[in-house]
């Protein structure tokens, strides 16, 4: 069966090879390997990260940080608080990127520094839980959103309307993702500059009103009055904030597809922070012109109440604009977390179908499609929330192993040449920062449900460990399921190749 296999890929391979050389385009394979293009170059790679990080949060966020400060002026100091913590972050997996020259980000780095099993259960919860539940947000968000366009008032939330919008954006993001990389990359440089332009509207307005003397909510002799005093209570707004930042590390996950990654995934990463952080501050400061504390705390969406304020009939502009933000930002999370799962199948740690390559798309479709389904599973049943809050904190536990995974390389490869290297007091920062993260919501709102859910997860995927990874036990119809794939799907076995191959 598996000789089979491997002449039946080999057959298509030299005939996709074939017919593509004859229109003029670049082979599929390279001496028989199939592997991912490189085709994202800086502007790509800046508009992917802006593009997964641009999402909801920044309308939704303001309120929840608010919330966990009780004061205007310590809401701002939040919000630069998560973006410093973020860009060091980002900073630290800049190193990394341009040091691993493997996709797969967080998993990558922490299967380099400790060994198969510790990546191994990194890898089960981000492809089986954080990845796609973080996908499945998107998509109900950019559904609800959607469906009130639509319906405006007859739809409650996750309603059946908003679920099928969400499903049919989740299947028409699979589908641009599975097509083409470039061509993904590309509507992620409009959707990214559509949104920005959105923002910079939100700025304009507030800087308008500034210039109007509309300043009575930032005066720094008010603004801080009511400050909490509860410091691990400051770890609910800094959860918000972080989410609104979540995304610095999407490049990291698509390395092997980087143009020249040794120098544009640092660039890109710096490039993107510096830009969200400031659009992010001002629009902040933006919303506060207008709307006090209790304003923003009674609104769901602060950026449509700060819209209705100002612009009047045509206020609609930003919910347009987070529709056009959620949808990008879901996008951009199906090109680049589908690489984990990709990734991990290549190594080893999960179904090797799951690192096959579309031998005429270079994109890891299987992969793909899996994330996809799993994701359109949990918009299919909605009540997913409390599960992504419970493995928030551990993937914080993962990010902290990530950065510490940097002194530990260097101290297990001290010649290995890092292009891009950042003091050792960042990512030893970064780590205490990811323990304060884990910690902070377990004490000020005490219970085991965080503990259970991720032990159970973690107990299971031990056992999958031992008897798929360490014992190599492998069920008989997986050859069959395999060529199933092979077929359907027209991909083969992927190959790593360095840097310099290709």
């Amino acid at each position: 069966m598996e000789g089979d296999d491997k002449t039946a890929v080999s057959t298509r391979q030299r005939m996709v090879a074939s017919r593509n050389n004859k229109q003029g385009n670049e082979p599929a394979t390279d001496n028989g390997r199939v592997y991912l293009k490189k085709e994202v170059g800086l502007v790509k790679g800046v508009a992917i990260i802006m593009g997964f990080i641009i999402g909801s949060g920044i309308f939704m966020a303001p309120q929840g940080i608010l919330r966990g400060t009780y004061s205007v002026g310590m809401s701002l100091v939040v919000w630069v608080i998560c973006g410093i913590m973020s860009s060091v972050s980002a900073l630290c997996y800049a190193e990394l990127g341009s040091t691993i020259h493997k996709s797969g980000g967080t998993y990558t780095y922490i299967l380099q520094a400790y060994g198969d099993l510790p990546g191994f259960l990194v890898s089960w919860a981000n492809v089986l839980v954080i990845n796609p539940s973080g996908s499945a947000l998107n998509a109900l968000t950019f559904g609800t959103y959607v469906s009130e366009y639509v319906t405006p008032g007859e739809c409650l939330p996750l309603s059946v309307v908003t679920k099928l919008f969400s499903i049919l954006a989740m299947m028409l993001c699979v589908f641009i993702n599975c097509m083409s990389v470039r061509h993904s990359a590309s509507a992620q440089v409009a959707f990214t500059t559509s949104k920005v332009l959105i923002l910079v509207i939100i700025i304009g307005c507030g800087i308008v009103k500034m210039i109007q003397g509309e300043t009575r909510h930032l005066d720094p002799t008010v603004s801080f009055e009511g400050t909490s005093a509860d410091v691990f209570g400051y770890g609910t707004a800094l959860y918000q904030g972080l989410w609104a930042f979540a995304g610095w590390d999407v490049l990291n996950l698509l390395t092997e597809e980087v143009k020249n990654s040794k120098r544009n995934i640092p660039l890109a990463i710096c490039i993107s922070m510096t830009s969200v952080l400031v659009i992010y501050l001002f629009t902040n400061i933006a919303y506060f012109t207008l709307l006090s504390a209790d304003e923003v705390l009674a609104s769901n969406a602060v950026a449509v109440t700060f819209a209705e304020r100002v612009l009047g009939p045509m206020a609609w502009i930003v919910p347009l604009g987070v529709c056009i933000s959620t949808f990008g930002n879901l996008l951009s999370g199906l090109l680049a977390m589908p690489r984990n799962a990709y990734v991990a199948g290549r190594e080893g740690h999960m179904v090797k179908a799951l690192s096959m390559v579309s031998v005429t798309r270079h994109t890891p479709l299987p992969s793909i499609v899996f994330q996809g389904t799993i994701a359109t599973i949990m918009v299919s049943i909605g009540d997913f929330n409390s599960v992504l809050n419970y493995f928030s904190f551990a993937a914080w536990l993962f990010f902290g192993f990530g950065f510490l995974a940097i002194p530990v390389l260097r101290y297990r490869f001290p010649d290995h040449h890092r292009p891009f290297k950042v003091p050792i007091v960042l990512p030893i920062a970064a780590a205490i920062f990811c323990l304060f993260m884990v910690l902070a919501p377990i004490i000020s709102e005490p219970t085991l449900a965080y503990l259970y859910l991720v032990a159970i997860l973690m107990g299971i995927g031990v056992i999958f460990y031992v008897l798929f990874v360490w014992k190599k036990y492998r069920p008989g119809f997986m050859d069959a399921v395999s060529m199933f794939i092979q077929k359907m799907f027209l991909v083969a076995p992927s190959s790593y190749l360095e840097p310099d191959e290709n």
